[in-house]
């Protein structure tokens, strides 16, 4: 009986809230010096569940789902490839992520992580797909700005009133 519930629970909502799948992906990214921002707004009008810098500069961008009908009806995220040198999947463990091997998903340009509230797992690792030198400087420096204003506010609430996102 419990078995059956719990399976009806997990099938009509969310089986990890984002900010836990979040949060386990930015452990395995610390661990791997790999900092990065959530909900980074991105020109055009978007914004990043999670985008940060590694220690080679590369600009990665992860796409965070908790539940199959979120992913299957997601037709933003290729915009995000224009962002970014790799591109994540991140899945809150337990979401089928088959969908993510069929070609509107472009498995060949894009990883995917498992992740719960307390780690994650990279089960494909995603590929180097360079932006043009002049594009990363503004990605980093766009990325670097909103840390530093988010450092600020949280330092002195006074501030907020310039905070603004770009």
């Amino acid at each position: 009986m419990a078995t059956q519930i719990s399976s009806q629970r997990d099938s009509q909502s969310p089986l990890i809230d984002a900010t836990a799948v979040a949060r386990g992906i930015m452990r395995l990214f610390a661990r791997n010096d790999i900092w990065c921002l959530p909900e980074m707004p991105l020109r055009g009008g978007r914004r990043a569940d999670l985008m940060g810098v590694d220690a080679k500069g590369h600009v990665i961008i992860v796409e965070i789902k908790t539940a199959r009908g979120d992913l299957l009806g997601d037709n933003k995220w290729p915009e995000y490839l224009e962002h970014c040198d790799r591109f994540f999947w991140g899945l809150a463990a337990g979401l089928d992520r088959g969908p993510l091997d069929q070609a509107d998903y472009q498995p060949e340009c894009c990883g995917v992580m498992i992740a719960d509230g307390y780690d994650a797992e990279i089960i494909r690792p995603a590929p180097l797909n360079p932006l043009a030198a002049a594009r990363r400087k503004v990605e980093v420096e766009r990325l670097a700005r909103a840390a530093l204003r988010r450092h600020a506010v949280a330092g002195d609430s006074e501030l907020a009133p310039y905070f603004r996102t770009e």
